[in-house]
């Protein structure tokens, strides 16, 4: 639990001087369409700087709620267009409770299902695209980054929402900013194509590293009470890797000891897995761990199992 000084000073220095260096090479390469090259490496770069955000509000680079706090507003609204405070309330229930289908809004019915009870109740949108819901997921995905900005400005619109005129600055600054430099550079045909591959590719990357955490594993309903551990440790899934999958996804491959722990320095988190996942074998729960590839497959199965009821009532 101890923190991580170092490894963060070089984490949060490399990440910035790829952020920068993203941006100066954009500049340079100047009115071409090479640029949708660069699109794809600021995807990459903006999906890093979304786990910095992560780690901030988990407290785990600064000890301290308010420094975390400013700083995660700076890296996540003026960096990358994501509202700091109400990405951190949506990821503090989730992490309240996990897989829940009333109280967890990772898995709410509101484009997608996530149960076979939830398709049988579902209308309007979630209805539509529940029945192919498996086969839709990554397409989209490359709308979700779109999704995170739109959510970002909605919550300015909620009293809930905690220091909303400095959250509106940082965003509003964001966005003008981002678009400022886009079509000051590239003509307007360009432009579109860049953020279009540039936005589309950053959903797509945040889904990669957020889906196979949960999706595919049991969710829990109202009445249905687990105590801390299990409650956490039956609803999430590790991802196995080395090196390259850790950053790549930012630790959150070891997604149980991260929930159990979650103010854990994620290069921790690592050191911490034979130890749990030891305890887990000696008292009898479960522990479930797979390969990248095989996380999704399981997440697209579950998916395609929870439209069922919506292909049946299509069918009558």
């Amino acid at each position: 639990m101890d923190r991580t000084p170092v490894y963060f000073g070089v984490r949060l220095a490399l990440i910035g001087l790829a952020y920068a260096g993203a941006w100066a090479v954009f500049v340079l390469v100047g009115d071409s369409w090479w640029q949708l090259t660069t699109a794809v490496a600021m995807a990459v770069v903006f999906g890093q700087v979304g786990l910095v955000s992560h780690e901030l509000a988990h407290r785990q680079i600064l000890r301290r709620r308010g420094p975390s706090e400013f700083v995660g507003r700076i890296v996540g609204n003026l960096g990358i267009g994501l509202g700091y405070g109400w990405w951190q309330d949506k990821h503090t229930r989730h992490h309240a409770n996990p897989n829940h289908e009333e109280l967890d809004p990772d898995v709410q019915p509101e484009l997608l299902v996530w149960s076979q009870d939830q398709a049988r109740a579902a209308r309007g949108m979630p209805a539509f695209l529940g029945r192919w819901q498996a086969f839709l997921f990554y397409p989209l995905l490359t709308l979700e980054g779109l999704n995170l900005h739109v959510g970002s400005v909605r919550a300015l619109f909620r009293p809930s929402t905690r220091h909303r005129l400095l959250e509106g600055v940082l965003l509003g600054a964001h966005f003008v900013l981002y678009l400022a430099v886009v079509l000051t550079v590239l003509e307007p045909r360009q432009a579109l194509a860049f953020v279009a591959v540039h936005q589309g590719l950053f959903g797509v990357y945040l889904g990669c590293i957020f889906a196979p955490n949960h999706k595919g594993m049991p969710t829990l309903k109202r009445g249905e009470k687990l105590d801390f551990l299990r409650k956490q440790v039956l609803t999430s899934r590790n991802v196995r890797g080395g090196w390259f999958t850790d950053i790549a996804l930012g630790g959150l491959n070891y997604q149980i000891e991260h929930h159990l722990f979650p103010s854990m320095p994620s290069p921790h988190l690592r050191r911490a897995q034979p130890i749990v996942r030891a305890y887990c074998e000696r008292i009898g729960v479960p522990y479930h761990e797979t390969g990248f590839v095989r996380s999704h497959v399981e997440a697209l199965v579950h998916m395609h199992a929870a439209g069922a009821p919506l292909r049946e009532r299509r069918r009558r």
